[in-house]
């Protein structure tokens, strides 16, 4: 907000040579000091944004319930970066990618398009997917399934809701959702959308990772476009910064301030991706 600077003069004005350099002199003096200000803060934006972190949307709800549609996140991008040389480079906590990361990564068939999925294998291994489980070279993968009426249908809050829950392996990291056909079978093994790794197991290239979304249902994966090159990477996604229910929003109109207001998750802010 810009306040509006008045003149109160509590002396009658003076037009002594001293005073008048002095009097235009603050002002000049001022707009450097904004002017330098805002450089400083765009540098400093565009190394974060080059270097550090980046901000990034989720508009499908191929992560539900883990990552809603709406939530904007955070993402790490030097975590998974080249080391580099020199003393300020060593500060950064480097690691390779480990499976059950959730990146966020250039998609494959259009780079200008960033996605956010889970690793599920790394360069080199066998990944099998056999109805509702996954396997990696031959061993199953622990994860915490849970069975949702219908991953498609997005609520006012944009959160699935739960119909049925399998008990929690031992070593699970993380919770993953099917639609509920799958646990109605009994069982029986039917076959998940996608043709790589579904039925038969795929083997992973060098420098190239397997992704999945956590709504196994609702996601557009690794089982149907290949693996993610190392190259693609940007990040692992890191806090949910802000989420908003626009459909909601949409629907009940009015004023945007008031909008935002009712229709942020508050809750959801500061939650860390898992």
């Amino acid at each position: 907000m810009m306040e509006r600077l008045e003149a109160t003069p509590s002396e009658p004005f003076s037009s002594s040579g001293p005073e008048i350099a002095r009097a235009t002199e603050m002002p000049k003096s001022t707009v450097r000091e904004y002017f330098e200000s805002a450089v400083v803060t765009v540098i400093m934006a565009l190394f974060g944004m080059t270097f550090v972190v980046q901000a990034v949307k989720v508009p499908t709800g191929s992560m539900q319930n883990n990552i809603l549609i709406g939530d904007h996140l955070l993402v790490n991008k030097f975590i998974f970066a080249e080391r580099r040389e020199g003393l300020f480079w060593r500060l950064f906590p480097y690691r390779d990618v480990r499976r059950g990361d959730v990146v966020v990564f250039k998609y494959p068939q259009n780079p200008e398009v960033n996605y956010v999925k889970r690793v599920i294998g790394l360069p080199g291994e066998a990944v099998e997917i056999r109805g509702t489980r996954v396997f990696v070279n031959e061993r199953e993968l622990p994860e915490h399934r849970l069975y949702v009426q219908n991953p498609r249908f997005d609520a006012e809050d944009s959160a699935l809701q739960i119909v049925r829950e399998e008990p929690s392996p031992e070593g699970a990291r993380y919770r993953v959702y099917w639609e509920s056909y799958h646990a109605e079978r009994g069982g029986v093994d039917f076959p998940s959308g996608g043709r790589y790794a579904v039925g038969r197991p795929f083997l992973i290239p060098e420098h190239a990772y397997f992704v999945m979304g956590d709504n196994r249902d609702d996601s557009e994966d690794s089982r149907f476009w290949g693996t993610v090159p190392r190259e693609y990477i940007v990040g692992r996604a890191l806090v949910v910064y802000w989420s908003y229910d626009e459909r909601a929003a949409a629907a009940h109109g009015g004023n945007l301030l008031l909008r935002i207001l009712r229709h942020t998750r508050w809750k959801r802010v500061g939650t860390l991706i898992r």
